[in-house]
């Protein structure tokens, strides 16, 4: 089965089957059958990418499934797509989503429905293909890619101040992109004019260019994560985006700046990497704090779980710079139980939302006496972003702070402060919205029915499967783990 998949293009059709689904939909007038088409393509998406997962081979940190066509050969760029153990696990929750926000759209979203999960699909080829590409060109497509759709979803379908956040997504994540692209540019040319991503790793460059391509790809990946003080579109786009732009945020479009620092930072410049260590990990610590006070003092539901990722990302940061296994080890397990773990709460809110109309943590009270089903999940999905034992969370922040303490013990100490932040703005948020006396503007609402059952349970799935039973997860990226920090050591 190995030898027929590496001998087949799995890979391009992960990448390029929702895009074909795209142009089918624009086809397509009715909306209750638009909505089931786009299900089937991205249910399909999501049956490719299991085999994917289940038969890489856990031995070595190559790339795998490999694929390589001559593109434009006077430019020397090719197409080419492959993944390790680090990429991998995205690509398989890149399409795991892609289903989950259909079924969290299908009756939130009621104006042009087909422009919308167009633009879901186009969307999620987008962000598979940057796990896939091998070939800094086709990367760079498929980064920029991404920014239309979700400047849609966001601006045509957001809340009311949706323009300015549509905007302000666009210059933030336009303007790290021109700084990417001069980076790539610049390596192009250091490296024998290529652009293949393989053979640029295995490149040495002078600490000058390191240096500046460093500064110029930490900007453009600090404003995907997002690292303080590089985050502030962040709350304003997860408040005005719909649901499934919020969970397409939160899951993936927030795991592409920690990818670009593995993919790129860390193995092509480790000289300037290790130089920029302890800014980085002063940086990470105070987004871990700043975003948890931020979300301490929230009422807007929303803004609380974004704030919350500011303050999440900033332990996976930590954990990819303290250079060691379980540091790196945790950071890139945190990235996938993050984006679980967040988006299932973005899936919460929306669910609710749709119910109530409002998003204020004031307005609900007593919810777990009217959807006793709903606020099961949400209670579990609490206790994961906590980081609780048993949950997908805790694993990823254990390593990561096992990691951290093995590197510099002061910035470990006072990066659990934000584990405690974390227990106080989720325990309280708990509180207020699902016990106590039943608000009178929740007394209408009505529990979460068998569709947002199915999609809530497939994230219960693997936030109790990684808790309780992490190894088949950590097996996958070990071996890729252990490589990267083998480039990174000082040549």
């Amino acid at each position: 089965m190995v030898d027929i998949l590496n001998n087949y293009p799995i890979l391009t059709l992960v990448t390029f089957l929702p895009l074909a689904g795209a142009i089918i939909l624009l086809f397509m007038k009715d909306d209750n059958a638009i909505r089931w088409t786009a299900l089937c393509f991205t249910v399909a998406d999501f049956v490719i990418s299991i085999p994917i997962v289940c038969f890489f081979d856990t031995s070595t940190h190559r790339m795998q499934f490999p694929e390589r066509y001559p593109w434009i050969p006077s430019w020397n760029i090719n197409y080419a797509m492959g993944v390790d153990g680090i990429s991998v696990l995205f690509v398989f929750l890149t399409a795991l989503l892609g289903w989950i926000c259909v079924l969290a759209s299908w009756t939130a979203i009621e104006k042009k429905v087909k422009e919308f999960m167009i633009a879901i699909l186009v969307m999620q080829t987008a962000m598979i293909g940057v796990f896939c590409a091998l070939d800094f060109f086709l990367f760079y497509i498929y980064w920029e890619a991404m920014l239309i759709p979700m400047y849609l979803i966001i601006g045509v379908w957001g809340g009311e101040r949706r323009v300015y956040a549509a905007f302000k997504f666009f210059l933030y994540t336009l303007a790290g992109s021109v700084l990417l692209l001069i980076g790539i540019l610049v390596l192009y040319f250091a490296g024998g004019k290529t652009f293949d991503i393989l053979a640029l790793m295995n490149q040495r460059y002078p600490f000058a260019i390191q240096f500046w391509v460093f500064l110029a790809f930490f900007i453009a990946f600090a404003i995907k994560v997002p690292m303080f003080p590089f985050h502030t579109w962040l709350p304003d786009a997860h408040v005005e985006a719909p649901t499934a732009g919020s969970i397409l945020l939160a899951g993936i479009l927030l795991k592409m700046g920690t990818y670009g620092f593995l993919r790129f930072s860390l193995p092509m410049l480790p000289e300037a990497s290790h130089y920029f260590t302890m800014p980085i990990l002063l940086l990470s610590l105070i987004s871990i704090i700043y975003g948890g006070y931020l979300a301490l003092a929230q009422e807007d539901l929303k803004k609380l779980v974004a704030y919350s990722s500011v303050s999440h990302m900033g332990f996976v940061t930590l954990g990819l710079f303290v250079y060691n296994t379980n540091g790196l080890e945790g950071g890139i397990l945190q990235m996938l139980n993050h984006g679980i773990t967040t988006s299932a709460l973005f899936l919460c809110v929306g669910v609710i939302y749709e119910r109530t109309h409002t998003r204020e943590i004031s307005a609900y009270g007593g919810l777990a006496k009217v959807a006793p089903i709903y606020t099961t999940f949400l209670a579990i999905f609490t206790l994961s972003s906590m980081a609780i034992p048993g949950t997908n969370s805790f694993i990823g922040e254990l390593l990561i702070l096992v990691g951290a303490f093995g590197y510099n013990k002061i910035i470990a100490a006072l990066s659990i402060i934000g584990a405690g932040l974390g227990a106080a703005y989720l325990l309280g948020m708990y509180k207020r919205v699902a016990i106590g006396k039943v608000n009178e503007h929740v007394k209408e609402a009505w529990d979460i029915n068998a569709r947002e059952i199915v999609a809530m349970a497939a994230l219960v799935i693997f936030v109790i499967w990684i808790g309780l039973y992490p190894k088949p997860f950590l097996n996958i990226l070990h071996a890729s783990s252990e490589h990267l920090l083998q480039q990174l050591a000082i040549r």
